[in-house]
């Protein structure tokens, strides 16, 4: 900028005259002078280094020690003139600022929905990638692991590899689909699975598609760990007491309560991030116990009649559905896809930090350990056992082979890290429906559940869940058939939603590869679920309802 006159110009023409000014001022900076007084020149200089010049005029003194008279104040001649794009704050400029911030604080101008405040899920949003890691582990390892051995037996060591290969990086990569579908479109987070599969299939055939499977492997999953952590609790007393303990011992019934009610008195932490400590310790104490149990298994000496040739039976299709089976089996190991959504969304997101990079990046971490648990628990328990392996699973090896072999305190301890894990196992997976019974309350209501109404709700289910394992204590036999009921879920489900929401260039790579993907796991599904129902005819599953062993 210049301007013509100074104090000279203005008493001869009575107005200064203004020069444009270019974007970025290429004027050097005048000397600095004895006469610019210390306080008016912090004040004079920009945020860029440059010194105002309306300041700079005003705080001129003459070397007599007068003030010079003040020039005429600039005034920008329009509102798009470089004046107003200054670096000096100015009103206008400062709401420019503060939105910017909002705008990259809410990220994508998200629709928040009020009554997601109230909810367990959505409540708090206040997660990182550590708690990613310790919900995902918490969810994605569990009793599951301990059934690969049995399916081990029917499928033998190369194709029980090949599958669980195949199975863990195709499951690894339909989670990097869920993640990056969770804020797809513009405005919109999807915080549950329901909700994507609606935005992807319809409001309708959405639910249709999505919500049995997720709530079996929300609610069902929830029934077996009932079952499995009594059962559990039950041998663990029995190995520490001893025959000291045999007189008066608890039913098993007893011991479903037992466990159920320790899961209610955890279950009062309200919502998704309070209980990251207890997802840490499941994670922790699943990747003991299956360490544990193959470690124990491998250390014993192995039985001489031990065969690692695949179980065969009388007739080819009786072969067929019992590798079916088996495969169903594998597919149920990778459950947790169903919770993922619902993890990344207690993560905050930004413009700048969407929620994905911190879900991802502790989902990564999480599936790592995952792989280092499952592989080595499938084939150190297939090793040690063989075609010797029971229904139960591996740790119903160890206590039929090695009661006598392993030491007291390691099996019990082994027994009790499953009764923390299942603990742990079961808030994670019973949030979702938490958050289900409190959104039909807030939604008739229109306001928070009180902390009496949502104590309600939780003790309700809890029980709810326990009269499920008396009444069907059969669940826990059944995985094959859950595998391939579920599998949907992880497997086919999250390419179909990538290809209806992110429409990918038809007859391209990514195109291909996920229609190719969903449509196998949908075929998987109907082949592994006709596996589960022969082997339970085949097997003589007795359904004694109301009669747990």
């Amino acid at each position: 900028m210049e301007e013509r006159g100074g104090g000279g110009g203005a008493a001869a023409g009575g107005e200064s005259e203004l020069v444009s000014i270019p974007a970025t001022p290429r004027v050097a900076t005048p000397p600095f002078t004895p006469d610019i007084l210390s306080t008016s020149h912090s004040r004079a200089l920009t945020p860029s280094g440059q010194r105002s010049p309306r300041q700079m005029s005003s705080s001129l003194v003459s070397p007599a020690g007068g003030v010079k008279t003040p020039r005429t104040p600039w005034t920008p001649s329009s509102l798009i003139s470089p004046r107003f794009l200054s670096p000096i704050g100015t009103p206008m400029k400062r709401v420019l600022i503060n939105m910017k911030g909002y705008l990259e604080e809410v990220g994508h101008l998200t629709k928040l929905n009020p009554q997601d405040a109230w909810l367990p899920i959505t409540e708090s949003r206040n997660g990182n990638a550590h708690y990613s890691a310790f919900h995902n582990l918490n969810a994605g390892i569990g009793f599951q692991a301990l059934l690969l051995p049995v399916a081990f037996a029917f499928l033998g060591w190369t194709w029980g590899i090949l599958s669980l290969t195949i199975a863990y990086f195709w499951q690894l990569y339909t989670l990097w689909l869920l993640v990056r579908l969770h804020e797809a479109v513009p405005g919109r987070r999807y915080n549950r699975y329901v909700e994507l599969a609606q935005a992807a299939f319809g409001e309708r055939l959405g639910v249709w598609l999505a919500l049995f499977p997720t709530v079996y492997l929300s609610a069902g999953t929830a029934t077996a760990i009932i079952l499995i952590g009594g059962e559990t609790m039950k041998l663990f007393f029995q190995i520490v007491c001893g025959p000291v303990c045999q007189t008066n011992p608890l039913s098993t019934i007893e011991w479903y309560l037992v466990f159920t009610s320790l899961c209610i008195v955890l279950s009062q932490l309200p919502n998704l991030n309070s209980i990251a400590g207890l997802s840490l310790i499941g994670a922790v104490t699943a990747i003991t116990y299956t360490t544990m149990a193959w470690v124990l298994s491998v250390s014993q000496p192995r039985s001489p009649t031990i065969s690692y040739q695949p179980l065969s039976l009388p007739s080819f299709s009786a072969s067929s559905f019992t590798v079916l089976n088996a495969l169903g089996i594998v597919a149920f190991a990778f459950r947790g896809h169903n919770l993922a959504l619902e993890i990344q969304a207690t993560m905050p997101s930004t413009f700048k930090h969407p929620a994905y990079v911190p879900m991802w990046r502790g989902a990564k971490v999480a599936y790592a350990f995952i792989g280092m648990c499952l592989f080595p628990i499938a084939i150190g328990g297939f090793w040690a056992y063989g075609n010797q392996m029971p229904q139960g699973g591996i740790l119903s090896a160890l206590y039929a082979f090695h009661i006598q072999d392993i030491p007291r305190g390691l099996l019990a301890t082994t027994f009790l890290l499953v009764v923390f894990n299942c603990l742990s196992s079961f808030q994670i997976y019973s949030m979702p429906v938490f958050d289900s019974f409190e959104a039909g309350y807030t939604g008739r209501t229109n306001r928070p559940c009180s902390l009496w109404v949502r104590c309600g709700f939780r003790v309700f289910y809890g029980f709810i869940s326990f009269f499920i394992g008396i009444a069907l204590p059969f669940l826990s036999s059944i995985a094959g058939l859950l595998g391939g009921l579920t599998l949907p879920v992880t497997f086919a489900y999250p390419c179909f939603m990538w290809v209806l929401i992110k429409k990918p260039r038809r007859y391209t790579f990514n195109w291909y590869l996920n229609w190719t993907l969903g449509i196998l796991g949908t075929g998987f599904s109907l082949a592994f679920s006709a596996g589960g129902v022969w082997s339970m005819v085949n097997s003589g599953l007795k359904l004694k309802f109301f009669k747990p062993n």
